[in-house]
């Protein structure tokens, strides 16, 4: 038997079932794509995470979906911090993580997770027309040109008019495969639109987003932290977010509302980083027998 241990952590949340569920397998960065996969799959969760030891940072992490494996992502990359800090594995107040998108800096303030994101990366422009297409409404709901942006994982962001057009969202495979070729993605790389409105869904936030995606993961993400990352890069880039640091929320008419503080690093036209900051909440921990099919 294969033993590793796990914490199961509700990400951008201080509360149980609040956010966006991950799980982190301790010790297990050296398993086979086909088990991690396979283990995400079972938690029927979108995301979850194997560590590992690294030879250029305090850890290396590696982050699933039930489909592939991609270079980094946001609420796993919270939920991998609250379960060691939880674990007593970090002994101070930062740390760094080897990723497949880079290194990512992390701080612990208080109760908030800091990380941050590599420098953004903006790609394509996609037709407002094709994007429209891919999440079921008229083209007049985009209010920006969508663009692929990356912090470490591409988005297609897209501004919307407001909060009616957002809940009205539907994800259409179809003319979804069109928008990844027209962007440059093809294969297992769908590039969903991140839909974003300039409107919290409290009076506390500054943006309220949604993130559909494609099966075999589950129709909707709760809280996103990649996307985040990118679409804080792409509204401060055309000057639709007039703040230095802002309250992303997301999740909350799924019942999993979710919370993120994000601040540029560097001016708008020459950023270095994105921080996005949250909290994670242990919701459970235990073991998990894993077949030792080494990577």
């Amino acid at each position: 038997m294969s033993w590793f241990e796990f914490d199961w952590v509700d990400a951008f949340s201080d509360r149980a079932f609040g956010g966006n569920g991950c799980a982190v397998v301790h010790g297990g960065g050296h398993l086979s794509s086909e088990v991690c996969m396979a283990y995400v799959r079972e938690t029927s969760l979108v995301e979850c995470t194997f560590t590992g030891p690294s030879d250029v940072a305090d850890i290396r992490v590696r982050y699933f979906l039930a489909s592939r494996e991609i270079p980094f992502a946001g609420h796993p990359t919270i939920a991998t911090v609250a379960a060691m800090r939880s674990r007593g594995m970090i002994p101070g107040d930062s740390l760094t993580l080897e990723t497949g998108a880079g290194l990512v800096s992390i701080r612990l303030q208080g109760e908030q997770i800091e990380m941050t994101q590599v420098a953004p990366q903006f790609g394509a422009q996609v037709p407002a027309e094709l994007v429209a297409g891919a999440i079921g409404l008229p083209q007049e709901a985009i209010i920006s040109p969508p663009q692929m942006v990356s912090t470490g994982l591409p988005f297609c962001i897209t501004v919307l008019r407001d909060h009616e057009t957002l809940r009205a969202a539907q994800l259409v495979e179809g003319p979804l495969r069109k928008v990844a070729e027209t962007a440059g993605y093809s294969g297992s790389d769908m590039a969903e639109p991140f839909l974003v409105t300039l409107k919290g869904a409290t009076k506390a936030g500054d943006t309220f987003s949604r993130l559909l995606l494609a099966p075999p993961s589950p129709p909707e993400d709760p809280f996103t932290g990649s996307a985040t990352g990118a679409m804080a890069a792409y509204l401060w880039k055309y000057e639709l977010m007039t703040k230095d640091s802002f309250i992303a929320e997301q999740g909350h008419d799924m019942g999993r509302p979710g919370q993120a503080a994000v601040t540029r690093v560097g001016p708008p036209d020459a950023m270095t980083g994105i921080k996005v900051a949250g909290q994670g909440h242990i919701l459970m921990r235990g073991q998990v027998d894993l077949p030792e099919f080494a990577q």
